[in-house]
């Protein structure tokens, strides 16, 4: 039976709250775990407690998000600032050999920190994730081109005239994601408290206010050739019917040398969420074989 506990982080005169499931004997190393957004926070990642049976789990907001502190300094985030916390909640925690998983916007922010070279990097697992914020354009245009005419037509309409806060736009939307970011109907309690909790002063600044379309400062965002200079086991997964599509995951697989592939074939982006058994023994059986 894992233990909780909780607390706080200093850094850069801001502080960062984690959530830590110490193993009763743990048998391997913890897993810390980077959520998505930017701006939103660990619900979500409520399944990988179960891990806490073998290794401690790391759960944490990154700043400016979930139980973090919060700033209107839009100047603040930058993937700089990201990697350096979670060298910061690494340093704190104790964390010397550490697994990561990242998920969506944290799987680009663990492929940042693996480029890094940091000591202790056991593997990586990147959870419905991305090497290029470009080629996640194309295949969001590509999935929408795929949606019914009449809603791609409210899409288009609304688009045009810059009347995005409509509500028929917003039920559109709603449409898309409820094809390509959960297909749980109707979506459960943790989905929409992640929708609703969203920092989107953090969101907006670094992805834009289009799900589908980034327009803040990762709008350029590309890692697709520097890939091959991670150096450790990697597990790439990714819905069926995900945003992040199979194809960018493959695309991160060819990067990658020691890298393996798991499509989740009833799940869309929020895998952990849709199907959160086979999650768990996915990845537990990944880092059982990267200890072996």
């Amino acid at each position: 039976m894992a233990s909780v506990e909780e607390g706080r982080v200093p850094f850069r005169g801001h502080e960062t709250w984690y959530r830590r499931f110490r193993a009763h004997e743990p048998t391997g190393a913890p897993l810390l775990c980077l959520h998505g957004g930017p701006g939103c926070s660990h619900l979500g990642f409520e399944a990988l407690e179960g891990l806490a049976d073998e290794r401690d789990v790391v759960l944490y907001d990154q700043v400016g998000g979930g139980n973090s502190s919060r700033s209107t300094d839009t100047a603040l985030w930058t993937v700089e600032l990201f990697v350096a916390e979670v060298s910061a909640v690494r340093a704190a925690l104790g964390l010397e050999r550490v697994h990561v998983l990242g998920h969506s916007w944290g799987g680009m922010l663990a492929l940042e920190v693996a480029l890094t070279q940091p000591a202790g990097l056991e593997s990586l697992v990147l959870s419905s994730t991305l090497s290029s914020s470009r080629l996640w354009a194309s295949e969001a245009l590509r999935l929408r081109a795929e949606l019914p005419d009449d809603v791609r037509s409210v899409l288009d309409a609304h688009e045009a005239a810059g009347t995005t806060d409509d509500p028929a736009y917003e039920a559109a939307v709603r449409d898309y994601l409820g094809r390509h970011l959960c297909r749980i109907d109707p979506w459960p309690d943790v989905v929409e408290e992640i929708m609703r909790t969203t920092s989107l002063g953090v969101y907006e600044t670094m992805w834009g206010p289009n799900e589908m379309l980034p327009t803040g400062t990762l709008a350029d965002w590309d890692v697709t050739d520097s890939l091959g200079e991670i150096h450790v086991p990697a597990l790439v997964l990714c819905g069926r019917h995900d945003e992040a599509t199979p194809h960018q995951a493959e695309v991160i697989v060819a990067g990658i040398a020691d890298a393996e592939l798991v499509v989740f074939e009833e799940s869309a982006h929020l895998t952990t969420v849709e199907e959160p058994e086979r999650y768990v023994d996915v990845v537990r059986a990944f880092l059982r074989r990267v200890e072996a």
